[in-house]
């Protein structure tokens, strides 16, 4: 059954609701599964994240399909999903209720101590999103914009964002599900990491991208 955990507001107060939308559950794979993943995943192809030239302290690998952020900003064909992560996408689908096969791509991101990723919502041509955690854990952060105020200051009036923020410790080997308004209102974030950390990422398409192809 999924756990309403806690998150913390900016104001220090306990929340026992998740964002509308999500779903997160720990243990969802046990100690040997992850030891299995972890035998594995460090031998992929990995390549340091860029970002418009410019390299990020995480190195990912794409299956199914690549977002390729230079450029004109595109997905393009990737690798087959390899067999050994079939398994934990056919876990994957089930925490969220989907089919397997709809869950196209895939991302597997390595976090060396130090890396995280800043404020984001993934790209308009993936819908739902589902996330597994191994190794250490993380701070996966949430935020969504609530009011915009003006401030009317010596040097004249200027717009302030208001926000809703959250904070939920997402575990090793646990699993978070984003659909709704938790996938399209919230942005999120990972706060830097201070051990190694590797994710695995499973989504799938919108129908706006699969009539596309």
């Amino acid at each position: 059954m999924t756990q309403q955990l806690n998150f913390i507001d900016t104001e220090g107060s306990t929340l026992t609701l998740l964002p509308e939308g999500m779903r997160y559950q720990t243990d969802l794979i046990d100690g040997a599964e992850e030891s299995a993943l972890i035998a594995r995943i460090p031998n992929l192809p990995f390549k340091h994240f860029e970002f418009h030239g410019h390299l990020g302290k995480r190195r990912t690998v794409s299956f199914g399909w690549h977002y390729q952020f230079s450029g004109a900003g595109r997905l393009e064909k990737a690798d087959n999903i390899p067999d050994f992560l079939l398994p934990l996408r056919a876990r994957a689908a089930a925490f969220a209720d989907i089919a397997a096969e709809s869950l196209e791509h895939v991302l597997v991101i390595e976090y060396a101590p130090g890396a995280g990723i800043g404020w984001h919502r993934d790209r308009p041509a993936f819908d739902k999103v589902i996330g597994v955690s191994l190794l250490a854990p993380c701070l996966l952060r949430f935020r969504r914009r609530i009011a915009a105020a003006v401030d009317r200051g010596e040097r004249g009036s200027r717009i302030q964002s208001k926000w809703e923020r959250l904070s939920l410790l997402a575990e090793p080997r646990s699993m978070y599900y984003l659909g709704g308004p938790a996938r399209h209102e919230w942005e999120h974030s990972i706060l830097r990491v201070d051990e190694l950390r590797y994710s695995v990422t499973f989504r799938s398409m919108t129908a706006k991208h699969e009539a596309r192809q």
